[in-house]
This record gives structure tokens, sequence and C-alpha cells, in this order.
């Protein structure tokens, strides 16, 4: 069985309590549907986050109806499994969803075991699956991998191999949006910038300025 489609929770320890946080979310998609929803790993949910994204959220997103789905350590399993275990999506209808999952599957973790490249495409693809049959409407645009390591790092390479894998896969889904990053993340000679992301992994504010202005033309267009 492919572990990266196969929903389980995340049982990591982080600077944040997965449980809390997911019963935080379950609440926010109680109270309503909202028109955009993000769904990810650490690097989503650190663009709301006061001390690291926070104001670039606020700004670029703080006047619309918006969800963070983004989990600290999170794999495409993870995201499965809060998405129908979990209930975060139950009565969601929105009109766009930022998908940027998949980075952990590369290195795996205490429970997950690593992921081949075609086994992370697979669990991206379960998970735009299940939110078409809940939202049929929903537009979905999946982010390429962010650039994360040294050049010389296997890691770096890997990101670079699943993002074409990613890139193959999507010739097959035309309903499916796509946007790749990547290179605003760069200096010129192709290192990670270390102004945007410091640890080569995590963007800081202005990395997510980045990210924030390459979605404007998106959301303006599909959520208005």
């Amino acid at each position: 069985m492919n572990s990266a489609t196969n929903p389980a929770p995340n049982v990591q320890q982080d600077d944040y309590t997965w449980a809390e946080r997911r019963a935080q979310k379950q609440a926010a998609a109680q109270s309503g549907s909202h028109d955009l929803i993000f769904i990810g790993d650490s690097i989503t949910h650190r663009f709301e986050r006061d001390d690291v994204g926070g104001p670039v959220w606020q700004k670029f997103f703080g006047r619309l109806r918006v969800l963070n789905l983004g989990y600290g350590w999170d794999t495409t399993q993870n995201v499965l499994w809060r998405l129908t275990e979990g209930g975060e999506f139950a009565g969601q209808r929105p009109r766009l969803v930022v998908l940027n999952i998949g980075t952990n599957n590369l290195t795996g973790n205490s429970a997950c075991p690593a992921n081949t490249t075609a086994e992370i495409v697979e669990g991206i693809a379960a998970i735009c699956d299940l939110v078409q049959h809940a939202s049929p409407e929903t537009k979905i645009l999946v982010m390429s991998i962010f650039p994360r390591g040294r050049r010389v790092e296997m890691i770096n390479a890997r990101v670079h191999d699943l993002n074409q894998e990613i890139r193959l896969w999507l010739t097959t889904r035309p309903e499916l949006l796509h946007l790749d990053i990547g290179e605003g993340l760069l200096k010129p000679g192709g290192e990670i910038d270390p102004v945007l992301v410091p640890d080569l992994c995590h963007p800081v504010e202005p990395g997510y300025v980045v990210w924030g202005e390459a979605l404007q033309p998106l959301v303006k267009q599909y959520v208005g």
C-alpha cells in the first residue's frame, strides 16, 4: 500500500499542539463555508502566524473569508485524514483551494516513511479528488514544492524530481491550476535566498510576500 494515500493522524512533536489546532480548525469550518482555503504543512501553517507571515497574510487575504488548514509536519496522508476523519472540510464550498503539500513526504518522520516521487503525486492526487468530490465547483491550485536545502544536497534534487512529476501528472488533469514560485525564492546563482528562507526550508515574512504576490491574480480571478 502507498502510505502517502493512506489517511493517518499526525503524531509528531512540534512547537504547537496538533490536536488543539485541529479543534480550532474544526470549529472554524463549522462556522460556515469559506471562499478561500489553504491546505498544507508548516509552510502554509506559518503563513498566518503573527510572528512569521501573519502581516503578509492580513495584507493579501484579511478582507476575505479565508481558512488556513496548514499544519506543521503534515504529510499527504495527514491531510487526507484531517479532511475526512477530522471533519475540517465538512460543509465547505470554497471558490479556490490552494494546496501546498508533499515536502515532508520526501523525508518522512518517526511515524511515516519517506515516499517516492510517484507515491507523493498519488497522495496529492488523492487530496484533489477528495476536494473535488466534496465541492465540485471549487478550483484547486496545486503548488509546486518549494525549494529546500542546498544545491549539493540530495533533498534539493528530490524536490526538483518531484516537481517534474507533478507537472507531468497535471497534464492529465487540465481542470487543476498550477503555480511554481520556486525561482522567486532563489538568488541569481540558484541558491535559496537566505533573506527569504533563512533555514533553507521555511519562508519568513519577505518570502511570504513572494508567495502572496504570486497568488494575487488567481485569488482575484476566482475569489474576487
